[in-house]
């Protein structure tokens, strides 16, 4: 919708108040994104995204991260609680239909509370070296099991009426430190790169939103990827993503500078769309200063990533939900 900044914005807690929604209504944002603090129970959060798209004149996304194991916003006892990707990948016994199945079921979940984008699947490759806030959180250790279940994850989630949301790209799986807190630094050649982590975005090009990496790849680069031409532009030609590409959180400490120097280099460098987590009034206002509105092929990549958002066919959940379990061989909680 033109007129929109090109950011994302988390809020303050699990109500709505006037001047937060005052705020929101002038600084028109694409989306807003929920965490914890935001979350009590499926009453209050179906009413708080409603309020969100009141405040704001449209039906915008809402995002989350669900992934599952220590990554998911809405929790027990209200929702299910879900293994972290990488153990229900070792579980299953169909690991495919087990990664459809879930994102499927979750779906539901987020749908029914008006939550209506998702940052998952995790499609980065697990190593040896990867950091232990990074390692369970993805579907596997090699591209032939990370792509199928990062696909049918992906799959399951547009079945649902939710848009996927393929993270951390062009991968963040060689990183051996916590970007929420230092700038992990990848010195793999091009060609370890391009077979490998690479090559699973690649695969996953048609999904219709993506999120960037804080981390450089000295390869291509001494930038982070968030804020690199040059890997925007791998990203967009070479790995073929032409979906919405947003960044990964612009607060986090593996990037420097101010709120506004953040979101004015990713912007620079061809990201489409700033996310802010934090809900902070003030690095807010300076994230929608700096990243200015959609316009051209931002604005463009931003209305077509809504088309996926579909009206979901029913299901029996609770046949899915036995399915589930039969896959695990196990309950569905695990």
């Amino acid at each position: 919708m033109a007129g929109q900044s090109a950011v994302i914005l988390g809020l303050e807690g699990p109500v709505l108040g006037r001047d937060e929604a005052a705020f929101f209504r002038a600084a028109n944002p694409y989306g807003f994104i929920l965490f914890a603090r935001n979350i009590t129970d499926p009453v209050q959060l179906t009413a708080l995204t409603a309020d969100l798209r009141a405040c704001v004149g449209a039906d915008v996304p809402v995002l989350i991260d669900q992934e599952g194991g220590r990554v998911q916003r809405m929790r027990a006892p209200h929702w299910r609680e879900w293994l972290p990707p990488l153990e229900q990948a070792a579980l299953a016994s169909d690991p495919i239909r087990a990664a459809w199945l879930r994102a499927r079921i979750m779906a539901a979940e987020l749908r029914a509370c008006g939550v209506d984008a998702n940052c998952a699947p995790t499609c980065d490759i697990a190593g040896a070296l990867t950091h232990p806030f990074l390692r369970n959180r993805c579907w596997g250790e090699d591209v032939a099991t990370v792509i199928p279940q990062a696909r049918a994850t992906m799959d399951g989630f547009l079945a649902g009426g939710v848009l996927p949301i393929v993270k951390h790209m062009p991968g963040h799986g060689r990183a051996t430190n916590d970007s929420h807190h230092d700038l992990p630094t990848v010195t793999a050649s091009p060609d370890d790169l391009r077979a490998q982590d690479f090559a699973v975005f690649k695969a996953l090009s048609d999904a219709p939103m993506g999120m960037t990496a804080h981390i450089r790849f000295t390869a291509f680069d001494e930038a982070p990827a968030t804020q690199s031409a040059a890997m925007i532009e791998l990203i967009r030609k070479e790995i073929g993503f032409n979906g919405l590409l947003m960044t990964d959180d612009i607060a986090m400490q593996a990037l420097a500078g101010s709120i506004a120097e953040r979101s004015a280099l990713a912007i620079k460098a061809g990201c489409d769309v700033v996310l802010h987590c934090n809900g902070m009034r003030a690095e807010a206002e300076a994230a929608v200063e700096a990243s200015g509105t959609l316009t051209g092929a931002a604005l463009a990549r931003s209305e077509a990533a809504l088309t996926a958002r579909c009206t979901p066919a029913a299901i029996d959940i609770d046949a899915l939900d036995a399915e589930f379990g039969s896959v695990l061989g196990q309950g569905l909680h695990g």
